[in-house]
């Protein structure tokens, strides 16, 4: 049997010199209401609209500055939008103006396809349409009081939990599927798994929007551990957080979806494939994301756990959200309505 897995501080490094690209960066960004003009050129200048859900704000605040130092970003500024994936992705499909989008999770960039708001080939290219990948931890309080190792320690007696709102939050949907994996790696059947699921949303005692709001809920004193993305625990160390991490052995590889909507400027597709270049993927990377290009990743220190798996090996997302969270039929709404919270999209 396995070791316990290592309780980690943040171990990111600078791997590449970024600051001459930020400090040539002018603002560009305040937090609208989704309303603004969009660019008419791509080194021309003009307006972005770039809608994204709620944990890369703080990468984009370096991001956006290093590309507006580029000849294709030059004069060119935005407007910013975060908030949990799916009511982001949904806002879109309602109308919020938007050029460049980021969701947590594939399905809420299929709605905008289906929508025809986002071309069909959106992942049509070397990486398939992510800019970064990162895995879901356990966020545990500083020394970890509560000796929080594995997923069956989440269940233990007293131990409380803190993880979004499947039915809002991306990232709650990766961390319920990380647990529901981690019960298959672990050699139990399918029944098992979920009643894993089930014991494990009843020792969630909040269950917040957005993976952003989790994690504000937990640096305030709520609950012992908190299922989120490692990018987000490395945040929470970065921004002084009191506040360790643990990597399981077991655990889910999630990959973070971006496209340019149909008739942006071409600013639009500028900013998109600069995100995918070695400097911005450097700036993603010290941000805590794992970088998308290998290259680049094998410059920084991202442990790799054993039994690391992905969501094809769980079916692939269209399956997996019809089966876990369709809002009639999903055996997670099912779970959730039983225990009396809500299924709603907002």
């Amino acid at each position: 049997m396995r070791g316990h897995p290592r309780t980690y501080q943040v171990l990111i490094t600078s791997v590449a010199a970024t600051a001459a690209l930020l400090a040539a960066g002018c603002g560009g960004g305040s937090t609208p209401s989704g309303t603004g003009d969009s660019a008419s050129g791509g080194a021309s200048g003009g307006k972005l609209n770039l809608v994204a859900y709620s944990t890369p704000k703080e990468a984009y605040a370096k991001l956006i500055p290093a590309f507006q130092a580029t000849a294709a970003g030059k004069g060119v500024t935005f407007n910013q939008s975060y908030g949990s994936s799916g009511d982001q992705s949904r806002a879109v499909d309602a109308g919020l103006p938007a050029d460049v989008v980021e969701f947590s999770l594939e399905p809420d960039m299929t709605r905008l396809v289906d929508d025809g708001i986002v071309a069909s080939d959106w992942n049509g290219g070397p990486q398939k349409g992510m800019v970064t990948d990162s895995i879901v931890v356990f966020v545990v309080r500083k020394g970890n009081p509560k000796n929080i190792h594995t997923w069956d320690d989440l269940v233990k007696p007293g131990v409380e939990v803190i993880t979004p709102n499947p039915f809002t939050s991306g990232g709650a949907r990766w961390n319920l599927m990380a647990g529901y994996g981690a019960q298959l790696k672990l050699g139990k059947t399918p029944v098992e798994a979920l009643a894993y699921l089930k014991t494990l949303l009843q020792h969630t005692v909040v269950q917040d929007k957005s993976a952003r709001d989790a994690l504000q809920t937990f640096v305030g004193g709520k609950g012992d551990v908190m299922l989120a993305y490692e990018n987000e625990a490395i945040l929470a160390q970065q921004e002084g957080q009191d506040v360790d991490y643990v990597v399981p052995d077991q655990t889910i590889l999630i990959e973070n979806p971006i496209a340019v909507t149909k008739g942006a400027p071409p600013a639009a597709k500028a900013f998109a494939d600069f995100l995918l270049t070695p400097a911005a993927q450097t700036i993603f990377g010290e941000s805590g994301y794992r970088p998308v290009l290998p290259g680049v990743l094998a410059q920084f220190h991202f442990p790799t756990p054993p039994q690391l798996f992905t969501i094809q090996d769980l079916g692939g997302w269209p399956d997996v959200a019809k089966k876990f969270f369709d809002r009639d039929t999903g055996l997670v709404a099912q779970i959730e309505k039983g225990l009396g919270v809500s299924t709603a999209s907002s």
